[in-house]
């Protein structure tokens, strides 16, 4: 049966109403929109036992980092307002309260847009609340992208987007689908981007956030999440901001010795940067949705094994919704990074050459390649193995049509196209599709094209079809 979208006035009245909640709202930045809806809904005097918007800095400080300044629209301001106002919970009405009474936060601190519209409207919100017990506190935290261009509608965007949040802790909480698509209740993802959730606490324990994350990408409430090497959701700003990436698309059903060499030689191959420094240089491996569906669902078992497996190996993990290359690139644009590169073999690089993928572009592939090449953008290309001669393949070797070879040799001269060199040659004849066959058929020789530990670990736990 299709769940009932409530309005936000009557989703901030139902809160209102319930006598079990009473907290505190707190923003920052975006206006008093959370605060509004539920007075303007009526009956918040139930529900609401203080409002505070500490929008001078100075003030900020005092009141949620002890006088130490810093960033303000980030993650660690958002903790410090929930812990701060949910202790003062505690602190000013917790022993006059009834058993029944559950305590609450909500707060926010958020970018709007400028008046000179040449900023990215963007914050973090989050809940701290008891459900089951007092003073064991669950915590809900999101960061989202305002994507109109409008500091108004984005302030009006917050405070419905405030109110989904509250309620879907509240009364969705025991349902981790149903929460991530009420957030999205009366909004649309051209007004507002999710790009990170976490979900915390003792009601919250048995949630994963990282299928959370996947959830958000299925669901079209965000292009792209981000896995760090430890398997944590990061949100993409913070992950990237003034870093090096170099990007390796793939299916990591499983990673072979072929995928563990690309990363190994991409990596050699930009330490000789002058940008390089091993602290701002992150190696990501991206997989799109598109590899993720099969018969139309997905199976979520599966990719948390392939992050697993990527994150064992020290890698951190991109899932997207990407099928173009171009979009790949265009989406890293959106963060103050410094040089992306995307990392491909022969095979792939002869497809994003490919002018049919582009029937969609006005411009086609000049186009395409206008995209994926802005500035300190470059792609490292991986040889290929001809199985019919034994030769190995570099970005010499190609053979493109005569409309295409102008494009591939402006590429070339401008150095926007760099083969990779040290590769380990024995390794060429690996393939994934060769790897999971003689591993599904219980075939040892697959355990030759693979890392001992990937070996080790598709044993132990019988990922990706392994009989045993």
């Amino acid at each position: 049966m299709d769940r009932e979208i409530l309005t936000t006035k009557r989703k901030a009245l139902a809160v209102n109403l319930d006598p079990k909640f009473y907290g505190t709202i707190a923003e920052i930045g975006g206006g008093q929109e959370v605060a509004r809806a539920f007075f303007q809904a009526g009956g918040a005097s139930g529900t609401v036992a203080k409002t505070i918007s500490a929008y001078d800095k100075v003030f900020s400080d005092y009141l949620y980092s002890d006088g130490d300044s810093g960033r303000y629209v980030c993650l660690k301001r958002l903790q410090q307002m929930l812990a701060a106002e949910y202790n003062q919970l505690l602190e000013v009405l917790d022993s006059e309260r009834s058993a029944e009474k559950r305590y609450f936060v909500f707060a926010n601190t958020v970018e709007t847009l400028n008046f000179r519209k040449d900023n990215q409207g963007h914050g973090w919100l989050g809940v701290r609340f008891e459900l089951t017990k007092q003073r064991k506190p669950n915590e809900v935290v999101i960061h989202v992208r305002l994507n109109e261009n409008d500091g108004l509608l984005q302030q009006y965007t917050l405070g419905v987007l405030g109110v989904n949040l509250i309620y879907a802790c509240f009364y969705f909480y025991n349902s981790p689908s149903q929460f991530l698509q009420s957030l999205m209740d009366n909004l649309t993802s051209d007004r507002v981007e999710i790009t990170m959730v976490r979900m915390s606490g003792p009601d919250l324990a048995y949630v994963d956030n990282r299928l959370l994350g996947v959830q958000l990408v299925k669901n079209g409430m965000t292009p792209a999440i981000f896995f760090d090497r430890y398997g944590n959701i990061q949100e993409p700003d913070d992950m990237l901001y003034r870093k090096n990436a170099i990007v390796l698309r793939g299916r990591f059903r499983p990673i072979t010795y072929v995928g563990f060499d690309i990363l190994k030689t991409s990596y050699a191959h930009f330490k000789k940067n002058a940008l390089f420094k091993p602290d701002n240089t992150l190696q990501i491996c991206e997989i799109t949705l598109n590899n993720l569906l099969e018969e139309g669902e997905l199976k979520e078992r599966d990719f948390l094994d392939r992050v697993d497996l990527l994150n064992g190996m020290g890698q951190n993990v991109l899932i997207s919704n990407f099928k173009e290359f171009y979009k790949l690139v265009d989406y890293f644009g959106r963060f103050k990074h410094k040089n992306l590169r995307i990392v491909m073999g022969i095979p792939t690089f002869v497809k994003v050459l490919d002018k049919s993928y582009y029937a969609n572009l006005p411009g086609g592939l000049l186009e395409a390649v206008g995209k994926m090449f802005p500035a300190r953008t470059k792609f490292y290309i991986y040889p290929a193995l001809d199985r019919k001669t034994g030769r190995i393949m570099n970005i010499n070797d190609l053979q493109l049509p005569d409309d295409v070879m102008h494009i591939y040799r402006y590429l070339k001269q401008n150095d926007l196209i760099v083969s990779l060199s040290g590769v380990n040659e024995e390794w060429l004849k690996i393939t994934s599709d060769e790897v999971l066959n003689l591993l599904q058929h219980n075939d040892n020789r697959w355990e030759s094209m693979v890392p001992k530990y990937v070996v080790k670990t598709i044993k132990q736990k019988k990922l990706f079809g392994f009989p045993g």
